[in-house]
């Protein structure tokens, strides 16, 4: 049973980390979820249509009440946009999100990734599933699909700009438009205020280091150490996507920093002992559930390598927001106490009560682990 797991780890990582990074076979590289922002404008009308990763439409006849989520990043989503009670279904990997184990929800997963059975069990209206589960479980989403629910692929993100689109797809795909577009909003915010209190700073080399793997160009881990004031070593160094990362590679980059997941080991050898990251204690251990996901708590993954790398830009940062957060309370009290003026001006009078109302090799072993990982994102 242990080798079958092994072996479906390793298939996972091939298909979900490895050399390509876009999505998967048979899927159009676009990401839907990088669609531009559309705007506090947007409305969730349905009948709604909107094409996925895999190139195929998905019509939602009504808003979606029941939803199913295939990887933590979907649900994690869902919790941010303030849509938690929504969600019938989740993957083992996202019960750490409060209540998650609470109501009626049920667990999904099955051997080596989601079970076909349990997502129908749930009855669901709509199924978000993220490019890594698609990735390697191809085959069983297609089979959840053939049976008339409408489910929903979505691309890699390769940035946080990405994940804060796809955050404002899921809220209208889910019928929580306003969520959608005010995490978003929010997220958006933080990376320009990241960005504005890094003005002067100098930007020192770092390398994220999960099981052997490392985050390349064209990846959201990436971009979140860039956002957070710090130079992607593997990219620098021609990687691309998520690969294996080996000791000439370390001691050529000699990076200044380390970045990894709370729940991964830094390699005790001589090559990353060479390091000036680790000579100088230079390691900033992070979430893994906000590191590892595509989704709204990365921001928060980017700010505490922000706080460890550049503290006096942080506190800059933090002053910002406060400031940020400030004016948006003044703006909308200051339209409250505007529609409530222009309400009790123009209303007519009126006595009636009809008022409408308003509704096993350590090679093999990496590639399980990094597997794993994989399935949390």
């Amino acid at each position: 049973m242990q080798s079958r797991v092994l072996v479906l780890a390793v298939l996972l990582v091939l298909a979900a980390v490895g050399p390509a990074s876009g999505v998967a076979a048979g899927a159009t590289p676009a990401a839907v979820g990088d669609a531009s922002h559309t705007g506090p404008s947007v409305t969730c009308s349905f009948r709604y249509t909107a094409t996925d990763a895999t190139g195929t439409e998905v019509t939602l006849d009504s808003d979606p009440d029941r939803i199913v989520t295939l990887n933590p990043s979907a649900a994690q989503t869902m919790w941010e946009i303030g849509a938690r009670d929504e969600v019938v279904g989740f993957s083992q990997y996202a019960t750490y999100l409060e209540g998650a184990e609470s109501g009626d929800r049920v667990n999904v997963s099955g051997a080596g990734g989601p079970s076909v059975e349990r997502v129908l069990a749930a009855d669901p209206d709509l199924v978000l599933v993220p490019n890594s589960t698609y990735g390697f479980a191809a085959d069983r989403v297609e089979q959840i699909r053939d049976q008339g629910v409408p489910v929903f692929v979505f691309g890699q993100p390769t940035s946080l700009a990405a994940v804060a689109n796809k955050t404002e797809r899921i809220g209208r795909l889910t019928g929580n438009c306003e969520g959608g577009v005010e995490r978003a909003d929010e997220m958006r915010q933080s990376i320009a205020l990241m960005e504005q209190a890094l003005e002067d700073e100098d930007r020192p080399l770092a390398l994220n280091v999960f099981h052997g793997y490392t985050s390349g160009a064209n990846t959201f881990i990436g971009d979140v150490m860039e956002s957070a004031g710090v130079r992607n070593g593997a990219a620098e160094a021609g990687i691309t996507g998520f690969q294996m990362i080996n000791d000439e590679t370390v001691v050529e980059l000699d990076p200044q920093w380390i970045v990894a997941p709370e729940d991964s080991p830094i390699p005790e050898n001589e090559a990353y002992n060479s390091t000036r990251a680790i000579q100088e204690g230079n390691v900033v251990r992070v979430n893994t559930n906000y590191l590892q996901q595509p989704a709204p708590r990365s921001v928060r993954a980017a700010e505490t390598i922000l706080e460890a790398v550049h503290p006096d830009a942080y506190e800059e940062y933090q002053t910002l927001q406060t400031q940020a957060e400030t004016s948006t309370t003044e703006a909308a009290t200051t339209e409250a106490a505007t529609t409530t003026t222009t309400a009790e001006t123009d209303a007519p009078a009126t006595t009636s009560t009809d008022s409408p109302g308003f509704g096993l090799s350590v090679s093999v072993v990496a590639l399980a682990a990094a597997a794993l990982l994989a399935l949390r994102r």
